[in-house]
């Protein structure tokens, strides 16, 4: 493990560029207060250096909400999302501090969407960005890395990304939403047909979701092999 004092750069962090990016949104941006104890403790549990961009908005946010809380950046912790980067991937992706990952995740959304930056385990793009659609449960390339993943949620049009994703006055129903809960809905939206304005919905916690949407997701890939053999023979 590296120590804390190395992992903060004072000559070149990345954090003012990231500042200019948040100042400049088209998209509305709350930047949550940040702890400095838990800020040090999050960055050295990360392993990351503050000249990178993620390392960045680790210690200097408690995480970023993106229109009204849609999209929840993960940071050092705060109030309204309660989570760190290290401590959200424990056990999930890493078994202990300083792991190297499969992939890493990094954001997620109100309709249990994943983001993830890739190191090896979803694809030969090391470091680019990957969504779990909740509509599909396959882990999707976005062709960008960490830095481009922010520029795109803060200026793209992200209604056109969640096209099929958003309910009817979705915007009333997560405008104080806890940055722990998610919706889950019935019918499930990776079933076909699917018509989200039809669906019943409730808050389940994000914790649950991951899990459901990644033990479903390996099931429906081998449902998928399975198939394709079968019409092989």
């Amino acid at each position: 493990m590296i120590s804390l004092e190395k992992l903060i750069n004072k000559t070149d962090p990345a954090w003012p560029i990231v500042k200019s990016w948040i100042d400049s949104a088209k998209n509305k941006i709350d930047v949550l207060p940040v702890d400095s104890a838990k800020a040090d403790t999050a960055l050295y549990e990360s392993q990351l250096n503050t000249y990178s961009t993620l390392g960045s908005v680790i210690y200097n946010t408690g995480g970023i909400l993106v229109d009204n809380g849609w999209i929840r950046i993960l940071g050092s912790g705060s109030e309204r999302l309660n989570r760190t980067v290290a401590e959200w991937n424990k056990d999930k992706t890493t078994k202990n501090f300083g792991d190297k990952p499969p992939y890493l995740l990094i954001a997620d959304d109100a309709v249990g969407g994943f983001f993830a930056i890739n190191l090896g385990g979803l694809g030969k793009d090391i470091k680019n960005v990957y969504y779990l659609e909740p509509n599909t449960l396959t882990w999707q390339p976005l062709g960008a890395g960490y830095g481009e993943f922010l520029l795109f949620c803060f200026d793209s049009d992200l209604s056109k990304f969640y096209k099929g994703l958003r309910w009817e006055k979705w915007d009333q129903f997560i405008a104080n939403l806890d940055g722990n809960k998610v919706y889950t809905f019935r019918p499930y939206l990776w079933e076909p047909a699917t018509n989200i304005d039809k669906c019943s919905r409730k808050l389940v916690p994000i914790e649950e979701m991951y899990k459901f949407n990644i033990e479903k997701s390996e099931e429906l890939k081998n449902a998928a092999v399975i198939k394709k053999e079968e019409i092989k023979e």
